[in-house]
């Protein structure tokens, strides 16, 4: 479990594909003290499992899916990533809770200053768009965001200054392609909704007043 809350950065020393899979090398670019095989790590806001541990440098495998979901595919030598170590029990929860699962690649439509922060425009899957609400909470590219607005396929979040120069937010431009997470509970709250809320074709919803009184709401 991570937390969104960037620690810094790490750079690419190897991308060794092996058919849909690929094994990473990364450096990274701070102090990261005691990496131990096989503790998490999120890179772009992907979970990987450190293979083999270095003095500032870990490997890691990514499978086929997640090559298949992530922006981790367009990573080359000498790339950048952001990187986040695993939440540790007792320690604070600065962002929110971020499994390090990513749902999908989002792309950057837009960006417009707001002062002397960012405001940048998403676009994702309509099909997501259900697990968003305005202020909610989102990761993107493993980084807690709020976002201000949301639609059924767009969403705009406001980067601050050192959120901006601390990851690789500062690199994004129209057209770049990003991982995002949903909100974790939101998935839940979703699923659990979902016999009433996303019922077969032509089918009269079975959320109704009439249900909720019945259940005590």
């Amino acid at each position: 479990m991570f937390t969104g809350i960037i620690q810094g950065l790490g750079q690419v020393e190897a991308a060794t594909p092996s058919g849909r899979e690929t094994r990473f090398a990364i450096r990274t670019l701070f102090d990261m003290p005691g990496i131990a095989k096989g503790e998490s790590i999120a890179v772009n806001g992907a979970c990987l499992t450190v293979e083999e541990p270095g003095v500032n440098r870990f490997t890691a495998y990514a499978s086929g899916e997640t090559m298949r979901l992530t922006n981790l595919g367009v990573l080359v030598k000498s790339a950048k990533v952001n990187l986040e170590r695993a939440l540790g029990l007792g320690d604070r929860l600065g962002g929110h809770l971020v499994s390090g699962h990513v749902d999908f690649q989002a792309e950057v439509a837009g960006l417009a200053t707001a002062g002397q922060s960012t405001v940048y425009t998403i676009n994702f899957p309509g099909e997501f768009g259900r697990l968003l609400v305005p202020k909610g909470s989102v990761a993107l590219d493993g980084v807690s965001l709020t976002v201000n607005e949301c639609g059924p396929d767009f969403l705009t979040v406001n980067v601050i200054p050192s959120t901006k120069s601390a990851t690789m937010i500062a690199s994004w431009r129209p057209g770049t392609k990003v991982n995002m997470e949903t909100d974790l509970i939101g998935k839940y709250v979703a699923r659990m909704l979902g016999p009433w809320t996303a019922p077969e074709s032509g089918a009269k919803s079975g959320l109704s007043v009439e249900f909720l009184r019945e259940h005590g709401f």
